[in-house]
């Protein structure tokens, strides 16, 4: 079988990839071991959104009075929450389906291998071996959660985010190791559920790659829902003997004990690299990632890498960037490098938070004299109108040239919010013509507008 590109993965970057290829008028493959979608559809970014929207609606409920709304026996149903997000992810996944049909895709079930001379080894279900050529093949594998020395995953007491997803019932308390997306999102769903929560961040601050001004509006909200936050501290061991499990935690006052029935490692990720033919092929990796150049091609003619496999943010809309880059590229297109300084970061718990850009001590440290507009929701009457007046947005200029240097949002909805500044920075737009945009009203977005007229002496509402 002879294709023009052979995908290995269907994830947020292969699918695309693959869909994207097919367009251009490659006749293409994708290769999947498990499910269409890879682990953002089914396991990451879509299921996980479905528990948190149930998680809203349940505090909704919860504070329905602060509406003059009455509503009592409240009551949540955690299997029939799992349930419903598990049914969205099945949707989705059929909706990738259809799209390699509609695309004319062939999709091919089984474990792939890389093989010298441009070919993939394919293994099915049945044990059976086929062995497939292109001019073209791409590794889209992803990556899954990162297992710690001093905290193996079982599955049961010490899960990964693919059992958070699933746990046959709700667990009373939880231990929560790591603040990136993964554990505060996870964090939110469960204490908002009713679980008694406790979060462990090995940095000074929770969201350690958000600015600090955000981490701390963060740290105040979940303190406020009953999380207990515990920063500068690491997970030493877990004694899982017991029915609870014994969590050993190192913190600045000294070690401190807390007992758990869950405990979920959200410590990062690790990229699928083993076992696909790397060594055989020859292509080069660097601390566990494939070395690429800005068009996804290996130091192996013929071979390119994409997504969580390789460096770069692991974004499912990044590899989704690079899967289109990449094939645009081998179709003889005008392909533009990704610009990895303007790619948003979204986190959606409540409140949201979203970024993108350099944070205020960065833009310090790289040596600009900037101008910092913040702009609280307290102030926005669409914000106070809907009940969601906690956070801000805060916007960061160079000082001598306009240029927005950067955006950190926090606050309702603000995951939708950030395109703005996205699409400004990839225009090279000026605080000046941000500021003279007519932002509508009464909406949350109005108030990147006001944040810029704060970074000018020029806010009106503050």
């Amino acid at each position: 079988m002879n294709y023009d590109v052979i995908i290995i993965g269907s994830g947020p970057g292969g699918y695309v990839a693959a869909i994207r290829a097919s367009q251009l008028g490659l006749k293409t493959a994708v290769v999947e071991r498990e499910s269409l979608g890879g682990i953002c559809l089914n396991w990451g970014c879509i299921p996980t959104k479905a528990l948190l929207k149930s998680a809203q609606v349940f505090e909704y409920l919860n504070h329905a009075k602060e509406y003059g709304i009455g509503a009592d026996n409240i009551k949540a149903d955690f299997s029939a929450v799992v349930k419903r997000s598990r049914d969205v992810a099945e949707g989705m996944s059929k909706g990738v389906q259809f799209l390699m049909k509609k695309n004319k895709i062939d999709v091919i079930n089984g474990i792939a291998k890389v093989k010298p001379g441009k070919k993939v080894e394919v293994k099915t279900a049945d044990g059976k071996t086929t062995l497939y050529e292109a001019k073209h093949i791409i590794i889209a594998t992803g990556a899954r959660s990162r297992e710690l020395p001093n905290l193996p995953q079982d599955g049961k007491k010490i899960i990964g985010y693919r059992q958070a997803l699933v746990l046959p019932k709700q667990p009373k308390t939880m231990v929560v190791v790591g603040s990136g997306a993964i554990g505060v999102e996870f964090a939110y769903f469960y204490a908002t559920m009713g679980t008694k929560v406790t979060v462990v961040e090995f940095l000074p601050n929770i969201v350690p790659v958000e600015d600090e001004d955000v981490s701390k509006q963060l740290e105040k909200n979940f303190k406020k829902i009953g999380i207990d936050i515990l920063t500068n501290a690491s997970v030493e061991s877990v004694d899982t003997k017991g029915t609870d499990c014994k969590v050993h935690i190192k913190t600045a006052e000294g070690m401190k004990t807390i007992e758990a029935e869950v405990v979920l490692s959200a410590v990062g990720i690790q990229s699928n690299l083993e076992n696909i033919g790397l060594e055989e092929v020859g292509i080069a990796t660097d601390k566990g990632k494939i070395i690429t150049d800005k068009f996804y091609a290996t130091n192996i003619p013929g071979y390119y890498a994409i997504g969580d496999c390789v460096g770069g943010q692991a974004l499912a809309h990044v590899a989704s960037a690079e899967g289109i880059t990449c094939v645009e590229k081998i179709a003889g297109q005008h392909a533009e490098p990704v610009d990895y300084g303007n790619i948003p970061g979204c986190t959606y718990c409540q409140p949201e938070v979203a970024s993108v850009g350099l944070t205020e001590k960065k833009a310090k440290e790289a040596g600009y004299t900037i101008k910092v507009g913040k702009f609280p929701f307290s102030a926005s009457g669409k914000a106070k109108a809907a009940g969601a007046a906690d956070g801000f947005i805060k916007l960061i200029f160079d000082a001598k040239y306009g240029e927005l240097l950067g955006a950190h949002m926090i606050g309702a909805n603000v995951t939708e919010m950030i395109a703005e500044i996205v699409v400004a920075r990839k225009l090279e737009t000026t605080g000046h013509e941000i500021l003279k945009a007519v932002h509508p009203h009464p909406t949350m977005s109005e108030a990147i507008m006001e944040a810029t007229a704060a970074a000018y002496g020029e806010v009106i509402h503050l």
